[in-house]
């Protein structure tokens, strides 16, 4: 296996149906054709991410398990992660586990207004947030008044 495939098969320890390619976390792998040495670039989904320690060992892992002993993982933060950076197999994937896609950001233009965000199992627009944290920080918590089953949204950066 290659090395940019081992890393985007590492999956997310936090949303453990999604990897860190689908997430947007992935930046870049670059085997340096002399040395063989592994340069893995990263952003994490915000600042304080506690995640990050595990991604950067399950990486090492991945590219060991590869046959990519020499690896080095870099994180950068500029320019800041987003969630327009999911890809659309994520965000389907993370529709079919229950947890709420982002609509895009408002990083461009208009600002978007959302009053509601559709529920994952159902699809029925009428939810209600119970919580600006959900089970991770960079998730919301909320309830479909249809279905009346809880989920998780991830937020829109």
């Amino acid at each position: 296996m290659n090395a940019r495939e081992a890393v985007a098969a590492v999956v997310d320890p936090e949303i453990r149906v999604i990897t860190i390619d689908e997430l947007g976390v992935l930046r870049d792998v670059d085997v340096d054709s002399t040395t063989g040495r592994v340069t893995v670039t990263i952003t994490p989904t915000y600042t304080g991410c506690p995640a990050m320690d595990v991604i950067r060992a399950d990486i090492r892992r991945a590219l060991y398990a590869a046959g990519h002993p020499d690896a080095e993982v870099v994180t950068v933060y500029a320019p800041a992660w987003s969630t327009d950076w999911i890809s659309e197999s994520g965000r389907a994937k993370l529709a079919a586990a229950g947890i709420a896609p982002p609509g895009p950001s408002a990083r461009r233009g208009a600002v978007p207004l959302a009053l509601g965000v559709r529920c994952p199992r159902c699809g029925s627009a009428e939810t209600e947030q119970l919580s600006r944290f959900g089970s991770t920080a960079c998730k919301s918590l909320w309830r479909c008044r249809s279905c009346r089953e809880p989920f998780d949204h991830v937020k829109a950066l």
